[in-house]
C-alpha cells in the first residue's frame, strides 16, 4: 500500500470517527475498532510519564458499546455537541500489518445554550490494521493537551 493510499484511508477513518460522533451516531463509532482494541483518553503529562490510567479507558469493542448504551440509558449530563476539526495524520513507524499514525486535532464543544468552547486539542495516536476490508483502530489514544475539563467527559473525543 502506498503512502498516498494509506493516507487517504487513514484520513477517510479519522472522517468516519468525527462524523459518528459529530452527527450523534455514537451506536455506529465502536464499529471503527477492532473487537479487541484500547481506546485511551489522556493528557499529555501523563502519557509522556507512561501512566497507564486514562481519564476514559475501555480495552474492547464490547466496553465502547457498553459506554454508548450508558451514555444512551443511565448518565445525565448537559446537552452538548461536538464539531471535530482534524489534521492530516502523518504515518509513524509501525509493526508489520499496522499503521501507526499522528494526528492533531480539536474540538469546539457547543452547549445547548449555544455557547461554544474550544474543549479540546491534542493528537490522535493510533494503530490501525486491516479488518474485512477496511480500516478499524487496534489502538486510539486521544492525547489532550490540557489536563483541564471542565464537565464530565461523556461524550467520546
Amino acid at each position: 500500500m502506498g503512502d498516498a493510499d494509506t493516507l487517504f484511508r487513514l484520513a477517510a477513518l479519522n472522517t468516519d470517527y468525527a462524523s459518528c460522533i459529530d452527527a450523534d451516531r455514537l451506536e455506529d463509532w465502536p464499529g471503527l475498532f477492532l473487537e479487541h482494541c484500547l481506546y485511551k483518553i489522556t493528557t499529555a503529562d501523563n502519557h509522556r510519564r507512561g501512566y497507564a490510567a486514562g481519564v476514559v479507558y475501555a480495552d474492547s469493542r464490547a466496553m465502547l458499546t457498553d459506554r454508548v448504551a450508558a451514555l444512551r440509558e443511565a448518565n445525565i449530563y448537559e446537552r452538548q455537541t461536538y464539531r471535530h476539526i482534524v489534521g492530516m495524520p502523518a504515518l509513524r513507524p509501525a509493526e508489520a500489518g499496522e499503521i501507526a499514525a499522528e494526528t492533531p486535532f480539536l474540538v469546539v464543544r457547543t452547549m445547548r445554550d449555544g455557547r461554544m468552547d474550544l474543549f479540546a486539542a491534542g493528537v490522535y495516536l493510533d494503530r490501525v490494521r486491516e479488518d474485512s476490508g477496511r480500516l478499524r483502530f487496534a489502538e486510539r489514544l486521544v492525547v489532550c493537551d490540557s489536563s483541564r475539563f471542565d464537565t464530565l467527559l461523556a461524550i467520546p473525543l
